[in-house]
């Protein structure tokens, strides 16, 4: 495509910083940068027409990790990787809700639950385990964090103890894009929807960065896409497709809080008398990793079964919407924030908790410019 002089000279020329990606990474990178920077001139790829990924995609957990997950984590990780994780996911939250406020994102501290499924060992071991993880976690929260509660809200084919975690709470995820997007342009920064790098070289000092539309060169580049990490050549973050549904509005729903069931592979809750209801990559790992925005009847079908069965036994519904987001996962769960060239850095695999450290790995991505 062939560019006007205004264009050129109004959008992409004296390039300080280019971020790619719009989501909640980019967003608080670029914002970021403007704070250290004032007068640099950034500007912002977005492939899609609104944020892609998982960012306007996602549930709306401000959550760290429910206690099946952290003691799965224990298997993988050692106390203190887990308590770095979690730490950064909770001091993420912190920044969260302090940049941009409670009431601008309908923050609500609802409480999460973790449920189990009948006739599975699972609840035996987070019982077991639950004050040793308490234990652990007494440094970051001063109170025990885990829980158990009777079953209030009336879940079929679930055991009759919850796990309550009082510290998780919930936001409306496209509040929460809208007021960062408005930050984005009251402190000029650009953003051109509809564009895709399709590679990048450098030298020296600059890079020059060929899009599906343009080329133009850039004092730095800084990659913040996460689920679609593998397409900028970055190999230690795999895709991960999250498929969700949502109801229609339910007259006196009695539900508020956000659930984890089958060790998080699961999860729900309450929104504008609904609910949003979304997991099952368990059920086809290998089909789910994928940056395709699609769902299955596979997964599909399982949500509503469960939803039929567990969570609104006794309640007529009608599902209203249905779509998916991408997340960025690997062997680790923690992110990647690194210089990878001379001129170009990136922030990346998330793994399923953007809303939680979005905002900190986005302003740790931008401490890397010096």
């Amino acid at each position: 495509m062939k560019l006007s002089y205004w264009e050129i000279k109004s959008w992409l020329s004296n390039i300080h910083y280019t971020v790619v990606g719009s989501g909640i990474v980019g967003l608080n990178c670029a914002l970021a940068l403007k704070n250290r920077f004032p007068k640099a001139n950034i500007l912002i790829l977005e492939k899609g027409m609104l944020p892609q990924g998982a960012s306007t995609k996602n549930a709306g957990f401000a959550c760290f990790g429910s206690l099946s997950e952290i003691i799965d984590d224990l298997n993988t990780h050692s106390e203190e990787e887990v308590l770095q994780l979690i730490n950064k996911r909770v001091d993420g939250l912190k920044l969260l809700r302090a940049s941009l406020g409670d009431k601008t994102i309908d923050y609500k501290n609802y409480g999460g639950f973790e449920l189990f499924l009948k006739n599975e060992t699972l609840i035996q071991d987070c019982l077991e385990k639950k004050e040793m993880i308490n234990t652990l976690l007494k440094p970051i929260f001063k109170k025990d964090v885990f829980t158990t509660k009777s079953n209030v809200f009336n879940f079929k084919n679930v055991e009759s103890t919850y796990i309550l975690n009082k510290f998780e709470g919930q936001i409306d995820t496209g509040k929460m894009m809208e007021a960062l997007l408005k930050k984005v342009y009251t402190n000029g920064i650009k953003i051109l929807n509809n564009t895709f790098v399709e590679r990048y070289s450098e030298d020296l000092n600059t890079v020059k960065i060929e899009t599906n539309a343009f080329e133009f060169s850039s004092l730095k580049l800084l990659i913040a896409t996460n689920g679609f990490a593998s397409q900028q050549n970055i190999s230690e973050v795999k895709p991960a497709r999250a498929q969700v549904l949502i109801t229609k509005p339910i007259d006196s729903l009695k539900i508020k809080g956000t659930f984890h069931l089958d060790k998080g592979y699961y999860y729900f809750r309450n929104i504008d008398n609904r609910i949003l209801f979304g997991g099952g990559r368990n059920l086809d790992f290998k089909g789910e990793e994928t940056t395709v925005f699609d769902q299955t009847s596979l997964i599909q079908n399982k949500l509503e079964s469960l939803l039929r069965t567990t969570i609104l036994p006794n309640t007529d519904f009608e599902i209203e919407h249905r779509w998916s987001g991408i997340m960025g996962l690997g062997h680790q769960k923690k992110a990647i924030v690194k210089q990878l060239s001379n001129n170009v850095f990136c922030g990346v695999r998330l793994g399923g908790m953007g809303v939680a450290i979005g905002s900190l790995i986005g302003k740790e991505l931008s401490d890397l410019i010096v």
